[in-house]
């Protein structure tokens, strides 16, 4: 499985397409700007909206579900990276 630190992240999030795994209560206290908001209990049904030529990186809060996300996601052919210590390691800016 494809890792990045939180800090590349910080640097490089307008590059980037981020999927954010988290609950919604989780999301409402914030995320990296412009992270697509896709819950892991929806991620097997919302999957046909990710294109497979895209590469993503997978968070959450701690990096597990982003974890469970990218070997999921990986196994459907998808070109995912897992956000390692998820947005408890993040310290870059954050949308509300």
């Amino acid at each position: 499985m494809k890792t990045i630190q939180a800090k590349e992240v910080e640097t490089k999030y307008n590059d980037l397409n981020v999927i954010d795994v988290r609950e919604a209560d989780e999301v409402a206290e914030g995320k990296i700007p412009g992270a697509i908001h896709i819950p892991l209990g929806v991620l097997e049904y919302r999957m046909n909206e990710l294109d497979k030529k895209t590469p993503y990186v997978m968070v959450c809060r701690s990096g597990g579900r982003s974890s469970q996300a990218t070997r999921f996601l990986q196994d459907q052919g998808y070109d995912v990276t897992n956000m390692e210590g998820g947005m408890m390691s993040y310290d870059g800016d954050t949308d509300k």
